[in-house]
């Protein structure tokens, strides 16, 4: 599991990614102002699983035997990385995410928007009957 911190210039955000038997998943959660070490440590305790969890869309990836990296080979990838910020696999699978969410969303609205017409459909079917029948 990895965690990225980062500014998108407006509010702190991190992202977590991992890479589980060949699945990749990202997720992303909003800090607001600049998180203090004791705020990252409780998210990464207790809700960085839970954002993972609820994501839906991931990538497979081709697994493929890891083998046995030097350490200064290993501090360079590092300090690579973290200038680097966030991968596109993680941005993609976020992206992902927010575009089922946004159908589901737009599914659920429409669906309220018609029981909404067909409510106001009845009572205006309603008023006219009343007012046919004189009691209006």
């Amino acid at each position: 599991m990895k965690l990225t911190i980062l500014f998108n210039g407006q509010f702190w955000e991190g992202v977590v990614e991992i890479n589980y038997e060949g699945c990749f998943k990202a997720g992303r959660h909003i800090f607001g102002s600049e998180p203090k070490d004791p705020e990252v440590l409780n998210f990464v305790i207790h809700s960085a699983l839970r954002i993972l969890e609820n994501t839906t869309s991931s990538i497979e990836l081709n697994v493929c035997e890891e083998k046995k990296v030097n350490p200064k080979r290993l501090a360079r990838e590092v300090a690579k990385e973290s200038v680097r910020g966030v991968s596109t696999m993680a941005q993609e699978v976020i992206q992902r995410e927010l575009e089922t969410r946004k159908k589901e969303k737009k599914v659920v609205s429409k669906a309220q928007k018609e029981a909404e017409k067909e409510q106001k459909r009845l009572l205006a079917q309603q008023k006219a009957k009343a007012r046919h029948r004189g009691k209006g």
